[in-house]
């Protein structure tokens, strides 16, 4: 079958990578390949699929179902295999890879389209709060360490873009210089080192078989457990915008959210600035103008 990318893949990658790259071009080649290697029978392609990887149905040889992922480069696929591995699937979706194929992950089939998000919201954040507990563990230790970025590493190289592009949007220059006031005072005495899903929101919690609730698409980093949360805070950031108790629900959130995971609730705050300053900086830099609205006024109540 032929594996065209979906639209959304298309947009988002051309997004990182304004110029172009060869990932797109060789991806329907290498799909064919990494399915007649381990030889699968194709279903579908996901469809609208994920913003940095092509995700197909498959079954097994045995009949079993799976899903079949390939990433680029930049999308740190070996970093997520490393994640995945290290949950060994407690609260994560688990690996059935029998060899390794670098960028091509083979997983197990959870159901793709019931994620968390289709749950009210109270007991979707209850429920996604409670699979993000059980990432929250101590990183891979030994001679080669692991190969996670830090939660310090990750967003300097954040805090750089986003100071390049404040500068050509006066606008955006207070919420910038607040949120990385916030990076620079969180930093300086992280509480604690944890492997961290990197990337954390509703729907990125499917339902599975082996568990209610399991978590995907990690783009994992080590550090400390309020970065990770600060995602889940803005979760349906639409709705809080279109709400007018908007900004005394997200307080509420930060605190409920903070008092069920024992996470101090000013780190999560400042995490949660930083994070959505970040995102609505970085929408506003590829001409996303709407989501950039929404990001940085969500991110003045804090």
């Amino acid at each position: 079958m032929a594996f065209a990318p979906p639209q959304r893949l298309v947009r988002a990658l051309g997004e990182t990578a304004p110029d172009g790259d060869d990932w797109l071009e060789k991806l329907p080649e290498e799909a064919g390949q990494a399915v007649a290697l381990r030889e699968l029978t194709v279903e579908r392609v996901q469809v609208p699929g994920g913003r940095s990887s092509l995700v197909v149905l498959v079954r097994r040889s045995d009949g079993t179902p799976a899903v079949l992922k390939l990433a680029p480069p930049r999308a740190r696929p070996e970093s997520e295999r490393a994640a995945l591995a290290h949950w060994g699937g407690i609260g994560a979706v688990q690996l059935v890879e029998p060899f390794t194929t670098e960028g091509v992950l083979l997983l197990e089939r959870l159901h793709p389209d019931v994620s968390v998000r289709s749950l009210p919201e109270a007991k979707a954040l209850l429920e996604a709060a409670g699979t993000l507990r059980r990432l929250w563990v101590e990183p891979p230790v030994g001679k080669d360490a692991h190969p996670f970025e830090t939660v310090a590493e990750r967003t300097g190289r954040q805090a750089e873009a986003m100071r390049a592009t404040a500068s050509g949007f006066a606008e955006v220059a207070v919420l910038v210089d607040a949120a990385l006031a916030a990076r620079a005072e969180l930093l300086a005495a992280p509480p604690e080192d944890r492997l961290l899903h990197g990337t954390f929101r509703q729907s990125k919690v499917l339902a599975g078989e082996r568990m209610p609730w399991l978590a995907v698409g990690p783009d994992p980093v080590v550090g400390e457990c309020a970065f990770d949360l600060a995602r889940l805070v803005r979760d349906r950031v639409e709705d809080l915008i279109a709400s007018p108790a908007g900004a005394a629900t997200t307080r509420r959130r930060v605190k409920r959210l903070a008092e069920s995971l024992d996470v101090d609730q000013e780190r999560l705050r400042g995490w949660t600035l930083f994070r959505a300053v970040e995102s609505g900086v970085r929408a506003l830099r590829v001409g996303r103008g709407k989501d950039a609205e929404l990001l940085l006024e969500f991110a003045g109540w804090l």
